[in-house]
């Protein structure tokens, strides 16, 4: 598939839609008008690559619709060189967009085939995450702590508390909670021990899932 001035097209509608929808954050949108996201799909749904939709990838995962993609990303308030950890690479069409707000990107699958697939991807598209790791989410990278932000792209019954403490002072988690449909909760650290709690409404994600053994 090639990224064309129709892809480039859609774009920017899909973009104006978002916008309509309520984000605001002009380097939020630039990314959705930049990043080809029909390439980070199945060849089979690139007509619909710029709808406002999730859609099926690979191990039973989705690509987030664009609107959550948005909305995540503009509650983390990416600014340059910041360190942020992924939770869920699954398509990389996330981390993609952390890549355009010029963040340094630490990014976990635990999904082996995905993992598989996106790293070759990101290398053939010349996307550079600084570590892509097969991995459990809940466990974050502890070693490449502490983070300015963390996103997690899939609902979590429960907040990881290693995620928590692999914050840094000011620092910021992103987060879906709940079982069926997640509440999007932003965490903000403002000390060793004490975080601010903000709710933005409902959605719906694929589980986050922890390795037990």
């Amino acid at each position: 598939m090639k990224d064309t001035l129709k892809h480039r097209g859609m774009r920017n509608k899909l973009a104006d839609i978002l916008s309509k929808k309520g984000i605001a954050d002009l380097n939020v949108l630039n990314a959705i008008k930049t990043i080809p996201r029909h390439l980070f799909m199945d060849s089979s749904f690139e007509g619909h690559a710029y709808q406002d939709k999730a859609f099926p990838i690979a191990a039973d995962q989705t690509i987030s619709q664009p609107y959550t993609v948005a909305f995540q990303t503009e509650l983390l308030q990416v600014k340059s060189n910041q360190k942020i950890l992924e939770i869920g690479t699954g398509s990389g069409y996330q981390t993609a967009v952390l890549l355009h707000l010029k963040a340094k990107v630490y990014t976990i699958e635990r999904q082996l085939e995905l993992f598989k697939k996106t790293s070759l991807f990101f290398q053939k598209m010349g996307y550079r995450p600084k570590k892509a790791i097969f991995g459990d989410g809940y466990k974050g990278m502890p070693k490449e702590a502490p983070f300015d932000g963390i996103i997690v792209t899939a609902g979590a019954p429960e907040v990881p508390k290693p995620l928590m403490a692999q914050l840094k002072i000011g620092g910021k988690l992103v987060i879906p909670v709940g079982v069926n449909d997640q509440i999007m909760t932003l965490f903000v650290r403002k000390s060793e021990k004490e975080f601010e709690k903000k709710e933005f409404g409902s959605f719906r994600f694929v589980p986050l899932l922890e390795n037990k053994n």
